[in-house]
């Protein structure tokens, strides 16, 4: 029918098509226009401005690195908790369905649990107080303790969205034939000879699946660095919020989004890239 009517199709995607330049490709066309434009004309005057703003080097450096320093963590624990879950026989599900309880959890709700935890008078300080660590309440979270403001905020992020890496994790390795390791078996090969020549090239594309997808939440990263940090932290979504609403600016802010998405493109191409997945070597 589709040979006669090669039409068909295109009608059965169109909802689809219209749906994503509705509320997607217009959005972002309107945002790149209002970034680099200054009363109706081309300009880079918004992006001079933000370049100039006296927190946008601290919250580059920020950004990347809590997303160095976090998703690789993500990654390498993802991998032991999901190695861990395939060996397990009976409470798989029960062990899977705990260690993904963070998933249900908003960013703003994990950010307010870790600073229940972590503020002067939080769980934290009350443990170490009762044991005699320290003699009065230590603060972890102000600006005169930058190293454990960063450590908070990326212990945070790392409880929060390992979860999402270990179930794509754990997909992947679902997918490896069991043939493969029993063959590795027989011819001697170790369990990390085994996981280096073997488990890993077969779950390459849920690692770029995981990498990629990890990298850009991270480079978005917000709601939990203003629940612990505030200003304290800037971090590059958090720039664009307060130029957005305290300082009512929306074109600066349009650039801060526009920057983001390039850093986040960038990123998911080196990925890409460096992760090459042939299917022709895939099971």
């Amino acid at each position: 029918m589709t040979q006669n009517r090669p039409w068909i199709p295109y009608l059965l995607i169109l909802p689809s098509v219209a749906f994503l330049a509705l509320l997607f490709v217009v959005p972002l066309v309107q945002t790149i226009w209002l970034a680099l434009s200054d009363n109706g004309a081309p300009s880079l005057a918004n992006a001079e401005r933000m370049v100039t703003d006296i927190n946008f080097t601290r919250s580059v450096r920020n950004t990347f690195l809590l997303t160095v320093v976090v998703v690789p963590v993500q990654i390498a624990i993802a991998l032991a908790m999901g190695t861990m879950v395939a060996k397990v026989g009976r409470g798989r599900e029960t062990i899977l369905w705990i260690w993904t309880i963070p998933l249900g959890i908003s960013d703003l709700a994990a950010g307010l649990v870790w600073l229940s935890i972590l503020q002067n008078t939080g769980y934290f300080n009350s443990l170490l107080f009762g044991l005699g660590v320290i003699g009065r309440q230590a603060s972890w979270l102000s600006y005169q303790t930058p190293v454990a403001l960063f450590i908070a905020i990326a212990v945070a992020e790392i409880w929060r969205g390992t979860a999402i890496v270990m179930v794509i994790i754990v997909a992947g390795l679902n997918q490896v034939p069991k043939e493969f390791k029993e063959a590795a078996e027989i011819f001697g090969a170790g369990p990390w000879t085994r996981f280096w020549r073997i488990t890993l090239p077969l779950i390459r594309p849920a690692l770029q699946s995981a990498l990629i997808l990890r990298t850009v939440l991270a480079f978005e990263v917000f709601a939990v660095v203003y629940a612990l940090g505030g200003r304290n932290f800037p971090v590059l979504v958090g720039e664009a919020y307060n130029w957005q609403n305290q300082n009512q600016n929306y074109s600066v802010a349009a650039v801060y989004a526009v920057l983001i998405m390039i850093i986040s493109l960038a990123a998911t191409l080196i990925y890409l890239k460096a992760l090459k997945v042939d299917p022709e070597r895939l099971p």
